[in-house]
């Protein structure tokens, strides 16, 4: 009864959470490899129900994925695979494919996410330590 009183705070260990598809199942590694090509990036299901993108390489997935919320005011950022970069739509803000903004007026790269693989199934978890593309702490809450 007094959980109703009290406000929902996030918890947990900072596990590793399955990527769901957009249906919400889990994305398994084998049907991934599969369905896409080296260096193709799609959307997945991903920490708190963020959308983050999942990068192929020949034979599975990179070792990060990124959360594809633009830093300037939210919007989802598409891959623009002509450009070979990340354009945000709404107001220009682009990315490089590893997610650091390389032209605003966005102040800050994409959020990074560790990729692991759990029995056959893609998981995301949180990312604690210094961002490899620019040398910082993460800006991100993790």
């Amino acid at each position: 009864y007094l959980y109703y009183f009290y406000p929902v705070v996030d918890g947990g260990s900072g596990g590793a959470t399955p990527c769901g598809d957009v249906n919400g199942n889990p994305v398994l590694l084998d049907d991934w490899v599969k369905a896409h090509k080296d260096n193709d990036r799609e959307l997945v299901q991903g920490l708190k129900g963020d959308p983050f993108y999942l990068i192929s390489t020949s034979d599975g997935v990179k070792d990060f994925a990124l959360n594809s919320i633009c830093t300037h005011l939210g919007c989802v950022v598409p891959w623009s695979k002509s450009a070979n970069k990340f354009c945000c739509p709404c107001h220009g803000s682009q990315y490089d494919e590893n997610g650091k903004v390389v032209r605003g007026p966005a102040p800050l790269s994409l959020a990074l996410a560790h990729v692991s693989t759990a029995d056959g199934k893609l998981a995301v978890s949180p990312w604690k330590e210094q961002d490899f593309r620019t040398g910082l702490d993460p800006w991100w809450k993790a």
